[in-house]
């Protein structure tokens, strides 16, 4: 995911809402958002060619979401995928604690990550660039390609346009809009994260378009107090063409318990 907004237990019917992008080049092949045949309790997109998930949710309750720490300098070839991050702590039972300690031990064994981990208790964040791993309180959240809530112009948007529209909720049409929301940035505003001014540019935009690189799956997930877990994933090819979309509800089972 290159841009995920979360409200955590800010909306009365509605503990968690989530609305993210996934950006990524067009030719590395994934799999649309579904249940997974080796993991049945699993709901999420697969990366087809390292394995792993960017966001997923299952039948306990459990969610999880991960974007790329963007600085080239700091990438290292032969790095475990990152995605296995994602796909880990669906699969487990450990708590969103436990489960961050055990990262925060092998983070250096990763290129650099942002981690957001929850079950229906606790929503967690954990870095392995600023070895950052901490409860998060109730709130309204953005992250990008920096830590969490850094101010780049598309994330102190996006939180502002979630916060302004999360009473619309079960209507997930506003949340879409933001998602969709093309503007460029002012070259002033702009962060300096080690890639060309014009890939700063681009990928300034919450919605990224270009021809071989781009926003492919606008996701939002919300989790009832009424006890049902609603997905809803748009897709998109080159240039931004609608690729497809796929929408599921399902009532959440009781957590599973820790088999630690």
């Amino acid at each position: 995911m290159c841009l995920i907004l979360l409200a955590w237990k800010s909306h009365r019917r509605f503990p968690l809402v989530v609305a993210a992008n996934r950006d990524e080049f067009f030719a590395r092949p994934a799999a649309s958002a579904w249940f997974w045949n080796d993991a049945p309790d699993v709901f999420g997109g697969r990366d087809l060619e390292a394995g792993g998930t960017w966001l997923g949710i299952t039948r306990h309750g459990r969610f999880a979401a991960l974007t790329n720490y963007r600085d080239p300098q700091r990438q290292v070839a032969g790095k475990r995928t990152r995605g296995d991050l994602v796909a880990g702590f669906l699969r487990g039972t450990a708590s969103p604690a436990d489960y961050a300690a055990g990262v925060t031990q092998s983070g250096g064994d990763y290129n650099g990550f942002n981690l957001l981990i929850a079950d229906r208790n606790e929503l967690r964040y954990l870095s392995n660039v600023d070895g950052a791993s901490r409860p998060l309180e109730p709130g309204i959240y953005g992250l990008s390609n920096h830590l969490l809530d850094t101010p780049w112009p598309k994330v102190a948007r996006a939180r502002t346009a979630l916060s302004a529209t999360l009473d619309a909720i079960p209507d997930t049409a506003p949340l879409f809009s933001m998602l969709r929301d093309e503007a460029i940035a002012a070259d002033e505003h702009l962060p300096r994260t080690g890639v060309s001014l014009e890939w700063e540019r681009l990928l300034s935009a919450a919605f990224v378009r270009s021809p071989g690189y781009g926003t492919r799956n606008s996701t939002v997930v919300t989790f009832g107090a009424d006890g049902f877990a609603d997905f809803e994933e748009r897709s998109f090819g080159p240039g931004g063409a609608p690729s497809g979309a796929i929408r599921s509800r399902f009532r959440l089972e009781a957590p599973a318990s820790d088999a630690s």
